[in-house]
């Protein structure tokens, strides 16, 4: 028992994927319907509770942001920002010059329809009513959409009026949204993908996608390489400092990050890497921690790269006009995040079925290739995090000034005395 405990998500993800290719061909067709049937009723609450992990996680981090340092906070997050919204852009331009000729008419088009695997589920758990005698309605307390609107407008407000009640309120629910999410949501995911790929392999599809995903893997972690270079070619540049010297300076929290796969947990030492690459205690001490929650540029490269393949895939629309949207809403997406394996997509599922149109298998499959290079995202959130402080470092003079905290902006004690401060990760 304690073995298996010990088996990361990774390990159960990859093992899912196996199982279900090989299976696939072979599974009585009244198990293949069992797992599907899983599959629905999970899908179906996954439809429900995103709106809720939108809301939860959104709110508070918005509210969060509004106190504590002043305008240099404010600076940092336009920073953090701005360089995740380029790491997605830059995803999404080479994403399209290497992926089109090799990915475009994959052949998925009716991915998801179950067309060929022979495999029906025996109830469905939809999120709107359809002509189905087996189909279970939950509809969502919220879309999307919605959700996020109604986090900003009550982050902002509880940034505006101070307002403490309301916030111990939202940080609460965030509390039980993280909950959901890394006691429900997460450990369900292998089994969830095992069923996508057990569908895919008894359609035969299952080869072609796992092949041409390895192209996309390749791809998106060259590219966080150079994001990490860019990011160090500027940072480098402010400080007059060589940018290869600087980033190897950063080694020790690349590869503790890709151990941990927590930005969290690389805290102390993505701190150390970053004061020996010259930033002062007071900058590396607000900075670190602060672009271990919003600076996710890695994460928004794996997720732009793996969601263009599977529009490619499926003959999705990958015209930069109708993309975009989706980069710029996934920037604050990332800035909420949960510190969960996986807790980056969990977030971002919600923009993916409500933006890009994807359905059960496909956000399925960008969950499943996710979390295989999720270490990778990790290590390149936290290495760009020492750039961030550089850049910090020149525009401070290494003397970074906080504001104190009002009666106020004192951090709220959760019922069980925890801190309200969001849970670093991705």
């Amino acid at each position: 028992m304690k073995l298996l405990k010990s088996i990361p998500l990774l390990g159960w993800v990859l093992v899912a994927i196996i199982l279900g290719v090989l299976l696939g061909p072979v599974m009585p067709v009244w198990l293949g319907s069992l797992f599907l049937t899983y599959n629905s009723i999970f899908s179906g609450f996954l439809s429900f509770v995103v709106p809720l992990i939108i809301f939860g996680l959104v709110a508070p981090a918005i509210a969060e942001l509004g106190k504590g340092a002043g305008k240099w906070l404010g600076i940092t997050a336009v920073i953090a920002y701005s360089s995740t919204i380029f790491a997605g852009l830059l995803a999404y331009f080479v994403s399209r010059w290497v992926f089109t000729p090799s990915l475009s008419g994959g052949g998925l088009e009716a991915i998801g329809e179950g067309e060929g695997s022979g495999f029906e589920p025996f109830v469905t758990l939809a999120s709107s009513a359809g002509d189905s005698a087996t189909e279970i309605v939950l509809p969502p307390a919220l879309d999307v959409m919605t959700a996020l609107v109604l986090a900003f407008i009550l982050g902002l407000g509880m940034t505006a009026f101070r307002s403490k009640v309301l916030f111990r309120g939202v940080v609460e629910f965030r509390t039980i949204i993280e909950l959901v999410i890394r006691r429900v949501v997460v450990p369900a995911l292998p089994l969830f993908i095992f069923g996508i790929f057990l569908d895919l392999s008894a359609s035969g599809s299952a080869i072609t996608v796992v092949t041409k995903f390895l192209l996309v893997a390749v791809v998106s972690f060259a590219l966080t390489l150079v994001v990490l270079l860019i990011q160090y070619s500027i940072a480098g540049a402010m400080n007059k400092r060589n940018p290869l010297t600087a980033l190897w300076g950063m080694r020790d929290a690349y590869f503790t990050a890709l151990g941990t796969s927590s930005s969290a947990a690389t805290i102390p030492v993505t701190l150390a890497s970053a004061k020996k690459n010259g930033v002062s205690d007071s900058v590396a001490g607000f900075v670190i921690p602060l672009g271990a929650t919003i600076h996710l540029s890695g994460s928004m490269v794996k997720i732009t790269c793996f969601s263009i393949a599977v529009l490619l895939l499926t003959g999705g629309d990958v015209n930069f006009g109708s993309y975009l949207p989706f980069i710029l809403m996934l920037g604050v997406m990332m800035i909420a995040a949960p510190g969960v394996p996986g807790g980056a997509i969990a977030a971002a599922a919600g923009l993916l079925a409500q933006m890009l149109g994807f359905g059960e298998v496909e956000v399925g499959l960008m969950f499943a290739a996710y979390i295989a290079l999720d270490s990778f995202g990790t290590a390149t959130n936290v290495t760009g995090d020492g750039a961030v402080a550089m850049i910090m470092q020149k525009l401070t003079n290494g003397k970074l000034g906080t504001q104190p905290q009002s009666e106020e902006d004192e951090i709220v004690e959760l019922a069980d005395g925890s801190k309200s401060a969001h849970q670093l990760g991705e």
